[in-house]
């Protein structure tokens, strides 16, 4: 069976840098930290106290008002990026083309703040104080089953739910059912908003958060120093189109997708298989896949969560994998600034590699101070450094032992 070339050709996004992709990736360049005090909880209950929260975002920018207040905010912003994504692909979705337009977004753990705020209604006052749309608001899937309302995009919708490698797994997939004709054009990414209560106390219950409150170097991927992630909330979406299909209406192209690959760690619920056995396996499923050598790969876009296993283990999966060649490429964690997205990590680290491709310029990894000696690569550090790159892989690893990694090189 032929395999169909699919292309980048629109992006969108709601982060903690900015709510949108230019104001994100100016800060990103900037070497900008979107990390900030605690503030969607009270930080005096946790010993975690500052996180990646989004500024300044109304959902009336984008949504009926009446319509937004039945979603979460993780659809809220997976709403709004997905149609800053469309209209910046300037794809047109009619009733002649939209039973071959669909929709891929995941969610790592959805409608959390919907479940809390819902659950206080019951205990306070019963059944039927819980609103009639707590079960739509809450699960996963609602907010691709949300965008293909707005959109009125009819093709193939699904839903990808891998913890931390959702948003990448969601493009893969994406992908694939272009690659494989069962579309022509494919919405994908990842939302989360998982600043609350429950969730900021069950990620400081099992120490994967950083307790330093400073939240200009909190998030420092990579660097000896390093004492966990910091929560981040927000959207990455982008427009995957069949090449023909966006030649024939003059789409501009930001980058091609050319490989994905996914695997299982079968280890442990939390902790990456020693020496990032899983990730190597996925990094180079998707080297294969793209039809590429290892020494193609110019930069990767690091899963790089500033946790102490994560980085060690990241970093040994990178030179099992490209061997001599790891000491060439550019590495870099562009959740130093970002924050952790858990879910949407992969769809904005996916818009970020397709920039670095377009844009000639690799973000940095920011608060880089103190090298460690098991993570002794190239991490770009404090700066951004302008550098052609035609071959981009991005990494993101889940619990449960997801991992997942996907390729994108120059279009040509």
């Amino acid at each position: 069976m032929e395999k169909r070339r699919v292309v980048v050709t629109g992006i969108g996004a709601v982060t903690p840098l900015g709510n949108d992709v230019e104001t994100t990736w100016n800060n990103l360049i900037a070497g900008v930290s979107g990390i900030g005090p605690l503030t969607r909880v009270n930080a005096d209950d946790f010993p975690a106290k500052v996180a990646a929260e989004v500024k300044d975002f109304e959902p009336g920018d984008f949504i009926d008002k009446k319509d937004a207040r039945k979603m979460d905010r993780f659809t809220q912003y997976a709403v709004a990026a997905s149609l800053m994504a469309v209209k910046d692909a300037g794809l047109d979705i009619n009733e002649e083309n939209s039973d071959r337009i669909g929709v891929w977004i995941g969610s790592g753990i959805g409608g959390m703040e919907t479940f809390e705020n819902q659950y206080q209604n019951f205990l306070n006052k019963g059944y039927r104080r819980v609103s009639p749309f707590f079960v739509p608001m809450l699960i996963p899937d609602m907010a691709s089953g949300q965008v293909s309302i707005t959109l009125r995009a009819r093709g193939f919708n699904s839903c990808t739910v891998t913890a931390c490698a959702t948003g990448t797994n969601s493009i893969g997939d994406a992908f694939k059912v272009i690659q494989r004709g069962d579309a022509i054009a494919m919405v994908t990414g990842g939302a989360e908003a998982p600043i609350t209560n429950m969730s900021v106390a069950g990620f400081c219950a099992n120490t994967a958060l950083s307790t330093n409150p400073d939240p200009k170097t909190a998030c420092r991927p990579f660097d000896l120093d390093r004492d966990g992630f910091i929560l981040g909330e927000g959207a990455g979406i982008m427009v995957l189109e069949e090449l023909e299909h966006a030649l024939a209406r003059g789409a501009h192209i930001y980058a091609e997708i050319v490989g994905y690959g996914a695997t299982a760690d079968a280890y442990h619920i939390t902790a990456p298989a020693p020496a990032g056995e899983g990730g190597a396996r996925a990094m180079k499923m998707a080297i294969n896949d793209a039809g590429l050598k290892p020494e193609d790969i110019d930069y990767i876009n690091a899963h790089g969560t500033s946790t102490a296993y994560n980085d060690k283990f990241e970093t040994a999966a990178i030179k099992e994998v490209f061997s001599d060649h790891a000491r060439k490429l550019a590495i870099s964690s562009t959740k130093s600034m970002t924050g952790h997205l858990l879910g949407a990590a992969g769809g904005i680290e996916a818009i970020i590699s397709a920039l670095t491709i377009k844009d000639g310029i690799i973000p940095p990894t920011i608060n880089y101070q103190t090298p460690d000696p098991e993570c002794d690569l190239d991490y770009v550090p404090n700066e951004a450094r302008k550098q052609e790159v035609k071959a981009v892989l991005s990494n993101s690893l889940g619990f449960g032992g997801h991992n997942a990694t996907i390729v994108f090189k120059k279009y040509e």
